[in-house]
C-alpha cells in the first residue's frame, strides 16, 4: 500500500525549480539579439530527470521561428547553467515547443465576445 503524499512529489518541485531557475537564465544569461521576449510557462519533466520539455512564449508573436532557433542553439548554455544553480544527478536536456495555449484561448475570447454582441434570434 503506497503512502499518501504530502504536498509535492519530487517531480513537481523539480519542475518548478527548472522553470524557475531557465527563466532567470534566459532573463539574464541570453545574449542573443536573435532572441524576443521570452516567458517560460511550463517545464514537464520525464520520471527519470533525462528530458525536459520547456513551454515558452513570445511578446512579439512574428519572431516565434527566430526566438525558436535562439533557444536550440542555447541550449548546451542553459543546461550548464542549470547545473551550476541545480543539485541533480542528470540535468534533463532541454526541448523548447512554442506554447500556443494563450493565442487560443485570446482567440476563443474573441469569438465569444463577437458571438455574445449579435443580436439574439428571435423564435
Amino acid at each position: 500500500m503506497r503512502k499518501p503524499q504530502r504536498g509535492y512529489a519530487r517531480q513537481d518541485r523539480v519542475k518548478e525549480q527548472i522553470m524557475r531557475e531557465l527563466a532567470d537564465l534566459v532573463r539574464t544569461g541570453l545574449k542573443d539579439p536573435r532572441a524576443g521576449f521570452i516567458t517560460i510557462n511550463e517545464v514537464e519533466v520525464t520520471r527519470d530527470y533525462s528530458h525536459a520539455t520547456v513551454y515558452y512564449t513570445v511578446l512579439d508573436g512574428d519572431k516565434r521561428a527566430i526566438t525558436e532557433e535562439a533557444l536550440t542553439h542555447a541550449r548546451g548554455h542553459l543546461r550548464s547553467g542549470l547545473a551550476k544553480r541545480i543539485k541533480l544527478f542528470k540535468i534533463p536536456e532541454l526541448h523548447f515547443k512554442y506554447d500556443e495555449s494563450l493565442e487560443r484561448g485570446l482567440s476563443l475570447s474573441g469569438l465569444i465576445e463577437q458571438a455574445a454582441a449579435e443580436k439574439p434570434v428571435e423564435d
